[in-house]
């Protein structure tokens, strides 16, 4: 089998749009955390690691858009076992910072491969829905993609990380509906889901434990009633985040400002170069520059839903959705908890948030959509 088909691609069809938004997502992006970590200590370690992870990960991703997607149906198995191998290795070996156990030290460099595991999963599943694709609908064709999708998802919850384990969760989800799942096995999942997750929800409000961590339900509570929790700090990043949001009005404050009034300058967000860095773009950029980068995560999910439309089988459409599902749902949450529409946990926004791993995963995905968006059907026709 050919890993690379030059001959068969079309230089019309590599979609420059992508590398433009790419490019134009960490150019702003680098000039953000620049601004972000101007009292810490570590900035130019951080500013320095996640340059070299752009550049690695754009000649990545320029290497594998040429690369044939369908070669990872070839390994699929061989990827599925990377993704349980590394994630075994973190819990046995991995570094714990505020205990959790998500990283791993490598070469100086602190890795996390849950993030890579979202592009794993992603290229294992597209193999096996392919694979299936007359025959999804069968229990044991189904049975089976949820036992290996409960394993990866185990893990990275044992770790612990709800936030990343949701994100596995939805991504396989939309895989399925783009597989063509039937509606019968939907509702049927939907009648099981809805009374479990009132159960749930009744129980947290009454503060059982047991379902999640502590710290986890709490965070929930906080933001159900933050009220009844204006004493004990669980609301303060979200309270400081919207403050310097607000503070940043049309125009926003301007990058790098040493104005007084900055709420970034008064130290009073905290992970402002991961999680609430979208406070510092509304407070900086204010709100044309919020909607920039809003608008350009939307055009990156706009190029990948479009190429998965366009994609020659099902295999390619599931991983340019699987990676518009990624890109989504993870700006749509970065940015919620930001502004305190969704309870405070951590998903770095895409190609912005400072993590060298997070990055990296990205561009990897794209590389193989881009490879996807070459391929694709002659005729836009038959969906």
């Amino acid at each position: 089998m050919k890993i690379f088909k030059f001959s068969e691609y079309r230089v019309r069809r590599y979609d420059f749009k992508i590398i433009l938004i790419i490019a134009a997502l960490c150019v702003i992006g680098y000039l953000v955390l620049n601004s972000a970590m101007a009292n810490d200590t570590t900035r130019d370690s951080t500013l320095q690691k996640q340059l070299i992870g752009m550049i690695i990960g754009g000649v990545l991703m320029i290497f594998l858009s040429f690369l044939d997607y369908h070669v990872y149906f070839k390994v699929a198995p061989f990827i599925y076992a990377g993704v349980i191998a590394l994630l075994v290795l973190v819990l046995l070996m991995g570094k714990n910072v505020n205990n959790a156990t998500r990283w791993l030290e490598i070469a100086g460099f602190r890795l996390q491969p849950s993030e890579f595991t979202k592009i794993g999963i992603i290229l294992v599943f597209a193999a096996y829905f392919n694979r299936f694709r007359e025959s999804i609908n069968k229990p044991h064709i189904l049975g089976l993609s949820l036992l290996l999708m409960l394993a990866p998802v185990y893990l990275i919850y044992k770790e612990p990380d709800l936030s990343t384990t949701v994100v596995h969760i939805f991504i396989f989800l939309c895989l399925l509906y783009v597989a063509k799942l039937s509606y019968k096995w939907i509702l049927g999942a939907i009648a099981v889901i809805v009374p479990t997750v009132v159960f749930i929800v009744y129980k947290l409000m009454n503060q059982a434990e047991g379902i999640i961590q502590n710290y986890q339900l709490k965070r929930i509570l906080a933001w159900l009633d933050p009220n009844s929790f204006t004493t004990s700090g669980l609301t303060t990043q979200q309270d400081n985040s919207i403050l310097a949001i607000s503070s940043g009005q049309l125009y926003g404050k301007g990058l790098n400002n040493t104005s007084f009034e900055s709420v970034k300058n008064g130290n009073f967000l905290s992970e402002e170069n991961c999680d609430f860095i979208f406070a510092v773009v509304g407070e900086e950029l204010g709100f044309i520059g919020s909607i920039v980068i809003i608008g350009l995560i939307l055009l990156l999910v706009y190029e990948c839903f479009k190429i998965a439309y366009r994609a020659k089988d099902m295999g390619g459409r599931l991983i340019a959705t699987g990676m518009g599902a990624l890109l989504s749902f993870q700006g749509f949450v970065n940015i919620g908890v930001a502004v305190g529409l969704l309870p405070n946990t951590g998903l770095p926004l895409p190609f912005l948030s400072a993590g060298v791993s997070s990055i990296l995963s990205l561009f990897i995905g794209m590389g193989v959509v881009l490879n996807v968006g070459l391929q694709r059907k002659n005729s836009e026709s038959d969906w």
